[in-house]
């Protein structure tokens, strides 16, 4: 039988707090702003008051580590549940401040009432109010007698026994016991995830990188600190570029790290190509520094774990946070990352949602940052992570278990010539198979967010091709301008077929036109409005977008793989267009992946 994986102690809130204090529980200060409400945290203060239980936290003691000198040094205790709970304990007792969530530090000031024996957020109706006390932690921190007396003074009809008792009991919550379940130091990372999943009965989501995050912040002595500060908010500011002011006036230690003027220039960027969560930059940043894809074992390596001898060494943990950082620097880096965006961009991926694989814009990036510390030929470098990411997408590479892909790639790439690794993995999933049938079967979908059509859109962005029926309006133009999908076949026609939205929504029967165009078809049997649009070329009224010679509206058909005997289909004819426009779309996608 396996032995016991953890202790349960209860020790008082008093000595919880302190141990914040002093820093041997160590909690992230900005990993996870500050969530709950004043009122949480006076729910919180008058359960404790009342004497209810508050729940359990859980802490994970990290490993000793072997010092250069062969000493030990014990490893802090990281907070992995109950963050809130004992940020709002803080907050409330010793007064101490509070990010919110525009990452302003801020004070939570709880009121009390004795007479009602009540707690509340202080307003300004409460703080002109003598029977209220403004602030509690100015009681736990203060002359208990002093701050009675005065408040009688403030309330001369108030019975002295009474209020001197309630008092008692209001100084007496720190007093009061909260439960630890303190997780064993030698429990691995996927273990202690697993804990935690089991215990948490609100099915709260912890990943592998919140525990990278809670173990950076823990540590000072290497920078860990200001480094997940680092991750945290070059997150924040691709989102909100206008956060940077709030760092520039709120955090003034970051502000004169070497941090803050490599993130600078996001503050001016309002691309959203890629905005990368925290998760992201560990993911791309590990991955990328130490050839290894499995984030369990960054934990690990921040503790200093040695993998052959099984022990925990300060030297390694030395070198794996200086390896780390320089990581995040290079993530960070504005030449890195926007020529990388460049990258992409060029390869016709030119909006957002078209890109549905995060971990293929991850590894795409993690492959751009290799290749350029190996010092690849830049123009090698664009053809490289160009077909990689597009190669990705087409067969679903990171869509199953990213981090094993990850992992088994890294190390291939970190070992072999690149254009050799690449040519390995052409010829196993890019085979004649695939383009002639496995690809076309994948076309065969509903889905309008489907990793192959959006493929086969980067490919009319990249050849600047026109969209349906239009003279000078490309498909990026429609694209990026939110232009629409129109439906060459209508579906009102379909539907009056008895086809099922499955059927009638299919992406072969899906172009990019202006909404124009889209409007003056409206529901005509496709048969009849590609007449009229034969009129149209041979000097007839312009019913449909801006072409008037029939070679052009060839040309527009081949821009957009539909297939010239459409002519002559009618509407029962729309399964043979689905399977030959299907071809045609693959064909072009074909040409595309190997001309980029």
């Amino acid at each position: 039988m396996s032995s016991q994986k953890y202790s349960v102690n209860q020790p008082l809130i008093e000595t919880l707090v302190s141990w914040v204090k002093s820093g041997e529980i160590a909690i992230p200060e900005i990993q996870r702003p500050f969530v709950w409400s004043s009122k949480k945290v006076r729910d919180l203060m008058d359960s404790l008051y009342q004497g209810y239980p508050i729940g359990y936290i859980i802490s994970w003691r990290n490993p000793n580590v072997k010092l250069k000198d062969g000493s030990l040094s014990e490893g802090k205790k990281i907070l992995i549940d109950g963050q809130q709970r004992v940020t709002a304990l803080t907050a409330a007792i010793i007064g101490q401040q509070v990010v919110n969530k525009d990452y302003k530090k801020i004070r939570i000031k709880i009121a009390f009432n004795p007479f009602e024996e009540k707690f509340e957020t202080l307003t300004p109706a409460i703080a002109k109010d003598k029977k209220w006390v403004d602030d509690i932690a100015t009681v736990f921190n203060g002359n208990l007698f002093d701050i009675v007396g005065k408040f009688l003074e403030q309330n001369p009809n108030a019975d002295k026994v009474k209020i001197q008792t309630v008092f008692q009991d209001l100084i007496n919550i720190p007093k009061k016991q909260i439960g630890l379940i303190e997780l064993s130091g030698d429990l691995d990372i996927e273990k202690v995830t697993e804990i935690f999943i089991r215990i948490n009965s609100q099915g709260v989501e912890l990943s592998q990188a919140d525990f990278v995050m809670s173990k950076i912040a823990a540590n000072e002595r290497y920078g860990g600190n200001l480094l997940r500060k680092a991750i945290d908010y070059f997150s924040h500011l691709a989102v909100a570029p206008e956060f940077y002011n709030h760092i520039a006036e709120n955090d003034k230690e970051f502000r004169k790290t070497e941090y803050f003027q490599k993130i600078s220039w996001l503050k001016n960027e309002n691309d959203d190509l890629y905005d990368p969560t925290y998760k992201d930059v560990l993911r791309v940043a590990f991955t990328f520094k130490f050839n290894r894809g499995k984030i369990s074992d960054l934990v690990s390596l921040l503790s200093g774990r040695n993998f052959e001898t099984r022990e925990y060494e300060e030297e390694i943990a030395e070198q794996s946070y200086n390896s780390l950082i320089d990581g995040v620097k290079q993530f960070i880096n504005e030449t890195n990352f926007k020529r990388f965006i460049m990258i992409i961009k060029s390869a016709g991926f030119v909006d957002n949602k078209l890109i549905r694989s995060v971990n293929a814009l991850n590894f795409a990036y993690i492959l751009y940052l290799k290749l350029k510390e190996q010092s690849v030929n830049s123009a090698l470098i664009e053809t490289y992570v160009k077909k990689w990411f597009i190669l990705s997408i087409l067969t679903g590479r990171y869509s199953g278990s990213p981090e094993s892909r990850f992992d088994f790639d890294i190390k291939n790439i970190s070992k072999k010539d690149f254009g050799e690794y690449l040519k390995e993995i052409e010829d196993a999933q890019l085979s004649e198979a695939f383009w002639d049938a496995e690809l076309i079967q994948r076309l065969n979908t509903s889905s309008s967010s489907s990793p192959v059509f959006n493929v086969f859109l980067a490919s009319q962005c990249y050849f600047n091709e026109k969209g349906f029926f239009s003279k000078d309006i490309t498909v990026k133009n429609l694209i990026e301008q939110r232009g629409d999908v129109h439906h060459i076949f209508p579906k009102d026609l379909l539907k009056k077929q008895g086809l099922t939205r499955g059927q009638y929504n299919q992406i072969a029967n899906y172009v990019y036109t202006q909404s124009e165009v889209n409007i003056r078809i409206g529901n005509k049997p496709t048969k009849q409005y590609l007449t009229e649009m034969k009129e149209q070329c041979n000097g007839g009224d312009l019913k449909y977008g801006g072409i008037t010679d029939y070679s052009v509206l060839l040309d527009n058909f081949k821009q957009n793989a539909v297939p010239e005997s459409i002519f002559e289909m009618e509407t029962e004819d729309y399964q043979i267009f689905l399977l030959e426009r299907r071809k045609l779309m693959a064909k072009k996608i074909k040409r595309y992946y190997e001309q980029i």
